[in-house]
């Protein structure tokens, strides 16, 4: 166990340059304990800075990227292998068969105890976005409204309004988690009048609070849908990113779920997101649904993607489990950090997902804290004006790094205030 006394933070601000920052001699950052590899551990600031991505590309070398979600981490040997294999067979053509399918439906039953991902109800997507995209089609009409739970991930309103939908928010509650009495009033707002179609586009587990919905949250959620006449499409990206103790429910698991659509992939929790490819699931009652989906749709996915994703849920569970111990221990690590330097930011710590929502509202930041991180503190946050309602006072972290960046990243946001 540590403590954020393990950490001095010194007060100016370092380069973020050639090599991992040294905060001062004294700094003590915690061993791993498991006897375990921990992939978050394993790169260096100098071999990160070689990435050409967004993550390490959209900003000057003296700024510490903490933000788009991006891992910093190897590949896991099994995705490296297969890629590699299929590289020296020529093997760039395109995707077929179901193979990915396949390997999800093993993953989610040894790690979900879930059945449910039937391959001949599955069909590959270019990626989770898109595939959101294609489901909502299947189901909404141009003008038909969306609901979502904002604060939330910003491509639910960019990708929903450019195909000519409209996004209609039902917050959180305070608490972070579905409010189903707002969710029931949105829902009656949405069909009011008849005529229209709605559908609701659920984040689960929820980014970027991190919130993993539970059976009963998601149960209830079906039984307002089918109530209201909604169709459920779920984006379940972040589903094999749990925190230790925590069980992800898949929605189309649940009582009700039957007529719902899933997106699934590997792209999140392998660091695959270069890799396009993704899956689309329908629930029994919506097999029909997924079957208008035009074919040249499964044109869009990369061969490669296939074959990446393929091979992380198929063998790629070892190097899992090591990056959700790390998870969990730059969780504790950033709670510890913000209580003891900088205690006005409320966090708790997510449930799933590697990101953590801060929030900054009682450092009298104004609305875009995120700006006044970076600009003083030359550390990229994401800011949470462009998550919606709710978003505004707060910044989102990636904690996907090294602890010793991690505690940089905290260092520097206590700069910006000094």
């Amino acid at each position: 166990m540590f403590t954020a006394q393990m950490i001095l933070l010194a007060s100016a601000p370092f380069p973020v340059t050639a090599r991992p920052p040294i905060l001062c001699p004294m700094t003590r950052i915690p061993h791993a304990t498991s006897g375990e590899p921990n992939p978050l551990r394993t790169l260096t600031l100098d071999r990160l800075r070689r990435r050409t991505s967004m993550k390490w590309r959209a900003y000057p070398e003296d700024v510490l990227p903490l933000w788009v979600a991006e891992m910093d981490v190897p590949l896991a040997e099994p995705v490296v292998r297969a890629l590699t294999d299929a590289l020296a067979l020529g093997d760039t053509g395109y995707p077929a068969g179901t193979g990915y399918a396949e390997a999800l439906a093993g993953f989610a039953e040894k790690r979900w105890g879930w059945d449910g991902p039937a391959v001949e109800r599955t069909a590959i997507v270019p990626d989770v976005m898109l595939g959101v995209v294609e489901m909502l089609k299947l189901v909404t009409g141009p003008g038909d409204p969306v609901v979502v739970n904002s604060p939330v991930y910003p491509p639910f309103y960019q990708f929903v309004e450019h195909m000519d939908r409209r996004v209609i928010e039902a917050p959180l509650g305070a608490d972070l988690r579905i409010d189903l009495d707002t969710l029931q009033q949105t829902f009656r707002r949405a069909t009011e009048g008849g005529g229209r179609r709605a559908a609701f586009l659920l984040c689960s587990p929820h980014n970027p609070t991190g919130t993993v919905h539970t059976a009963g949250e998601l149960a209830a959620v079906a039984a307002l849908a089918d109530r209201h006449g909604v169709r459920v499409v779920t984006d379940e990206i972040h589903a094999p990113i749990t925190a230790g103790g925590v069980e992800f429910v898949p929605y189309l698991s649940v009582p009700g779920g039957e007529n719902g659509l899933s997106l699934m992939s590997a792209s999140k929790a392998w660091n695959l997101a270069g890799l396009k490819a993704a899956l689309a699931i329908a629930g029994p009652e919506a097999a029909a649904d997924l079957a208008r989906l035009p074919e040249e749709v499964s044109h869009g996915p990369s061969h490669l993607g296939v074959i990446a994703h393929s091979a992380a849920l198929r063998d790629g569970a070892d190097w899992l489990d090591h990056l959700l111990a790390g998870l969990d221990d730059n969780r504790r690590l950033l709670a510890d950090l913000l209580a003891e330097h900088l205690p006005a930011i409320t966090y708790r710590p997510a449930e799933a997902t590697y990101l953590a929502w801060l929030d900054c509202r009682a450092l009298g930041l104004g609305d875009d804290p995120a700006e006044v991180f970076l600009q003083r503190g030359r550390v990229a946050l994401n800011s949470g004006i462009p998550f919606g309602t709710g978003g505004a006072g707060h910044v989102r972290l990636n904690l996907a790094t090294s602890p010793e960046l991690l505690a940089e990243g905290v260092r520097r946001m206590v700069a910006a205030l000094d």
